[in-house]
């Protein structure tokens, strides 16, 4: 695989991607730690504030898209990055409960407009058959970012102090700005004529798109087994060590980095993205089944490599079902709605990220094996449900 793409916009993209996410990966890391241990709020306040800021970004994801249609999505993506690290270094100054949801509403509008106009702007500036070989390398992009951007957090941390949390916030701040900079070597995105009659905000309206952006985001529950399930898993119901999380968080970020861009070839058209998305949910099914497998086993040596086997089944399944999402949604959405499309399908993952906590850890870790078992033939049927729904809102 290229380490970038060729030059031109998917390039560009690449690029901004990269500092975008390292930021990224310094917020992931750092921001719990300096909001309870630098500013004082309780772990509850926390995580009010991180729901309020999903639930915003949830509800406002397709009419940002809309905006980003009617006003270019360059513009509304710029924008977008610089009030995001105007966002973060407003956090800086935050001492209390209040001013932290202060920032939580402006963060979320934010990265609102960030989702809106992602697709968008990839769909307005990459020719159709290169719009999911870009995704897959804005997706390997993203996972390289917050990798390195949590290694750099981990200096940070072990000063725990709290210069040394405003630095590392300053810096994602930095980050996402110099995104936007780059950005702004992509050529302008001309914006799109609302339709003279009807709906605005038709993505909202389209119930066969809306099926298959609900199955899709049902199906991305799965991205909770390897941060939620596992860790769980492994310490309650194994054998293994629990140092074996890192060795599984290891094998997801190589792989998806290594081959998102080459499993993603035929995923361009519907058909073959359909398709992926049941290999996807069969593939994810059958690593559930291994999970499950190991908590009979108590030879650590032997549960540890049926994991690391599990874990090399589920990310071929994540490559998948990512690379169907990014060609169903783009093949269903009509050319002059691009950004509303896309920020309804963004709701998708965020509705499957609010669920999967709840679903994955009662049926994975609460109700042991049979939880598995249940939780794998849900994803095989989401799966099998994929292109008899992406039939029908292609031919609707």
């Amino acid at each position: 695989m290229r380490i970038l793409p060729e030059p031109g916009a998917a390039r560009i993209l690449t690029v901004a991607t990269l500092i975008q996410t390292i930021g990224r990966g310094v917020w992931l890391t750092v921001s719990a730690l300096f909001l309870t241990r630098s500013v004082g709020l309780s772990i509850a306040q926390v995580g009010f504030g991180l729901t309020l800021i999903a639930l915003i970004s949830l509800v406002a994801s397709a009419p940002t898209g809309y905006l980003a249609d009617r006003y270019g999505p360059r513009g509304i993506q710029i924008t977008a990055l610089i009030a995001s690290g105007m966002c973060i270094a407003a956090l800086t100054m935050v001492r209390s409960f209040p001013s932290f949801l202060a920032f939580a509403v402006c963060s979320a509008m934010a990265d609102a407009a960030l989702r809106g106009s992602r697709g968008a702007i990839i769909a307005g500036s990459v020719p159709p058959d290169q719009r999911v070989r870009t995704r897959a390398y804005l997706r390997s992009t993203t996972n390289l970012g917050i990798a390195v951007g949590a290694l750099l957090a981990g200096v940070g941390i072990a000063f725990d102090t709290r210069p040394a949390y405003l630095a590392l916030l300053l810096f994602d701040a930095a980050a996402r700005v110099a995104a936007g900079g780059v950005l702004t070597r992509l050529d302008p995105i001309p914006p799109v004529p609302a339709p003279k009659h009807g709906p605005r905000l038709i993505a909202l309206r389209d119930r066969p798109f809306l099926a298959f952006t609900l199955l899709d985001g049902l199906m991305s529950m799965h991205f909770s087994i390897l941060n939620i399930a596992l860790p769980l898993w492994i310490a309650q119901h194994t054998a293994a060590p629990n140092w074996l999380v890192s060795v599984l968080v290891l094998v997801n970020t190589t792989m998806v980095v290594a081959f998102q861009v080459p499993v993603s070839k035929g995923t361009e058209e519907l058909s073959g993205a359909a398709r992926a998305a049941r290999r996807a949910g069969l593939a994810i099914a059958a690593a559930c089944v291994i999970f499950a497998t190991s908590g009979f086993v108590s030879t650590p040596v032997i549960v540890a490599l049926l994991l690391i086997a599990g874990a090399f089944v589920h990310v071929l399944g994540e490559l998948w079902h990512a690379a169907s999402g990014w060609g169903i949604s783009f093949g269903l959405a009509p050319a002059h709605a691009q950004g509303q499309y896309q920020g309804a399908y963004a709701m998708g993952g965020q509705v499957g990220g609010m669920l999967a906590p709840v679903v994955i850890t009662t049926l994975a870790v609460e109700w042991g094996v049979p939880g598995w078992l249940v939780l794998g033939a849900l994803f095989l049927g989401i799966g099998a449900l994929v292109p008899p729904v992406t039939r029908w809102a292609a031919s609707a």
